[in-house]
């Protein structure tokens, strides 16, 4: 059997790799285009944290894995209002509007209130159907803070992880059968043998049948 990615191919893949900084397929304009924005920053200390508490409410540690933090959710969320500025208005907007909802109910912000609090908070806007019409803002940047975590999380290696992702794998190919060569008048010459086939392979192929020229 014979695998389709060639040691001359896993050289070609690394040297890319190795070019690219460590980031397969990224070509120089895009890396200066991502170091640019990694240097700059959008959010603040708080707002940083308010968007990491979020980012484990919506997807918390559990047994198979780490939380949307561990995963490094938040600073992909920063990446994010950067690459994609029409982010940046609503989702402050959001974490302001949350804040003051917090402040009108409990006296605080949301980063100091109780962990039941802040749940409080956010089952009022979680769950869209059913969501009073004066949590319309609200759901509206839970939708998108919950459609930046999932895409953080389950583009991370953690997350890749936990769904049992396995990616494209290289396939086994043992040869045309014996039966299909035979009923064509086909055979496998030796350069095919030798560069396409394990020897064990060729081995078997051999015994299918002597006059058929398979060696």
């Amino acid at each position: 059997m014979t695998t389709g990615c060639t040691a001359k191919d896993r050289e070609m893949s690394e040297e890319i790799i190795r070019q690219a900084g460590g980031g397969y397929g990224r070509n120089v304009e895009e890396m200066a285009h991502d170091e640019r924005l990694h240097a700059e920053t959008f959010f603040t200390e708080d707002e940083l944290r308010m968007v990491a508490v979020l980012a484990d409410i919506i997807i918390p540690a559990d047994e198979v894995s780490g939380s949307a933090t561990d995963a490094g959710v938040p600073d992909f969320i920063e990446f994010m209002m950067k690459d994609f500025p029409a982010f940046q208005v609503p989702t402050r907007g959001g974490l302001m509007w949350l804040n003051n909802q917090c402040r009108s109910r409990f006296g605080k912000s949301f980063l100091e209130c109780s962990e039941e609090q802040k749940i409080e908070m956010i089952d009022r806007i979680a769950w869209p159907d059913s969501a009073d019409t004066d949590m319309e803002y609200g759901v509206r940047f839970f939708n998108r803070m919950r459609n930046l975590t999932a895409t953080g999380f389950f583009t991370s290696e953690m997350g890749i992880s936990d769904i049992g992702y396995m990616g494209n794998r290289p396939n086994f190919w043992d040869g045309v059968p014996d039966e299909i060569l035979k009923k064509h008048g086909l055979s496998y010459d030796q350069k095919t043998l030798d560069e396409c086939i394990k020897a064990e392979d060729r081995n078997r192929i051999a015994e299918w049948d002597d006059d058929a020229n398979l060696i």
